[in-house]
């Protein structure tokens, strides 16, 4: 196979055609306003190397320190905060190394609770963990995403790498 030609038409057809007798033809709709391209949409995921002590009947926000990749560099204190508005795909989880009787994570924005992960309740022998996912809206300015977790037993120590962690991307510009 040769080169590769992209042929644009103001009708929303695009035209890509090897230099060989072979034409593909892909249609894109009309589109107004930001459109991403490869490598500009942001994409983050971080999680927590060591225990984070939590205080039973609270909610406490998670700390992450540790960064696995953050494509845009919006993570800062644990608190993501996309300057592109648009649509974003965020997961999160929360695992308690002790017994706990019930425990939940969620995802918070701009200081509210925002969604839930499942809400963990049993009997206290049992190890927890609480996690969710949910699409999100962001203005691109002032907007802003964080996990808290509460725990309804008394002082326990939370967390690990594998187990406890916070990630997200963009899907869609708005």
């Amino acid at each position: 196979m040769g080169t590769l030609v992209l042929n644009g038409a103001t009708s929303g057809s695009t035209t890509i055609a090897p230099t060989d007798a072979v034409t593909v033809t892909a249609t894109f709709p009309n589109a107004t306003g930001t459109i991403m391209v490869s490598g500009g949409m942001p994409a983050f995921s971080y999680q927590q190397a060591s225990g984070q002590s939590i205080t039973g009947g609270t909610t406490t926000k998670i700390t992450f320190d540790t960064k696995v990749f953050d494509t845009n560099n919006l993570v800062s204190s644990s608190r993501f905060t996309p300057n592109i508005a648009g649509y974003y795909q965020i997961s999160w989880a929360v695992a308690s190394n002790l017994v706990q009787n019930r425990i939940f994570a969620s995802l918070w924005k701009n200081g509210s609770e925002y969604a839930r992960g499942q809400d963990t309740t049993a009997a206290a022998t049992v190890v927890y963990s609480s996690g969710g996912s949910s699409v999100v809206y962001c203005n691109g300015s002032t907007d802003y995403l964080e996990i808290y977790v509460y725990f309804q037993s008394t002082s326990n120590t939370q967390g690990s790498v594998v187990s406890t962690f916070f990630n997200g991307s963009m899907i869609r510009t708005s």
